[in-house]
């Protein structure tokens, strides 16, 4: 078994290390292209057996499963560069959102899935949301998520919420590493604790409590409420966060809809105008 990456940029490059760190895949079994050479010789380099190639299609035709990391607006390019040698018999996943499903069944005759990933994969932890194609059969959907099981703990989900999601388990990192940004950077400045040290303190807080929302049996309510003594501390501060933070999390979502919608207009103009 053979995996292909066309696109070797920040989340074609995580999932490549997670599935090596893993043991889902050897350096061997992996071949890979970008429309930077520097980006993906950089993996050749530094995982020997990996094989960097300047062709997309010969990344398509050394592979059973093919990975397209590549941004929306390069998808049609890449697709009429393929297609001529994408067979029946091969997997092709995209890690790209505003592409439907439709849009690659429409082109390719593979079997196709969709798959967002996170950048917590990484660490071999975190989801990975799937939507498959109307050609996947059970055994199909079955073999792409134990692959992703290496790194991920892959969860299906229709593709009409593919946004939220991915706000949450895609967009949540970077939303919650703001957040702990701001913690951090408001105790430094009021307290003249060290950066360090405050970093360190909110780096072990998020991963026990994320320990504690996974494997530790509670929900976001039920530990605000273990931890939220009447008249203490921490009822004073979340009382500050409830009355600050109101609606704000309505006003993301709204937002990262809002250019979600425009990202799909441009796929389907991008589509229909070049059949």
């Amino acid at each position: 078994m053979k995996a292909g990456f066309i696109g070797t940029g920040s989340m074609g490059s995580i999932l490549i290390e997670a599935f090596i760190h893993s043991g889902a895949f050897n350096p061997e079994q992996i071949v890979a292209s970008n429309r930077t050479m520097s980006k993906v010789s950089w993996l050749a380099e530094t995982y020997s057996g990996l094989q960097a190639v300047h062709s997309n299609r010969e990344v398509v035709q050394q592979s059973d499963v093919i990975f397209l990391c590549i941004k929306p607006g390069e998808y049609k390019k890449v697709i009429d560069e393929i297609k001529e040698d994408v067979l029946p018999s091969q997997y092709v996943v995209s890690i790209t959102s505003p592409v439907l499903i439709k849009h690659l069944e429409g082109l390719l005759p593979a079997k196709i899935s969709k798959v967002i990933p996170s950048i917590t994969n990484y660490v071999l932890s975190g989801a990975t949301l799937c939507i498959h194609g109307n050609r996947m059969q059970p055994e199909d959907k079955e073999w792409i998520e134990n692959l992703l099981a290496h790194v991920s703990s892959p969860i299906r989900v229709s593709e009409s919420y593919t946004r939220i999601s991915s706000d949450i388990s895609s967009c949540g990192p970077a939303f919650l590493a703001n957040f702990i940004q701001s913690f951090i950077d408001a105790a430094v400045e009021v307290t003249g604790i060290s950066r360090e040290e405050a970093t360190m303190l909110a780096s072990e807080m998020t991963l026990g409590t994320g320990k504690l929302l996974t494997t530790g049996g509670f929900d976001p309510i039920t530990l605000q409420k273990r931890v939220r003594v009447p008249g203490g501390v921490t009822a004073e501060g979340l009382r500050i966060m409830e009355r600050d933070l109101s609606g704000m999390f309505e006003r993301l979502i709204r937002a990262t809809h809002g250019k979600f919608e425009e990202d799909l207009e441009k796929a389907e103009l991008l589509f229909t105008l070049k059949q």
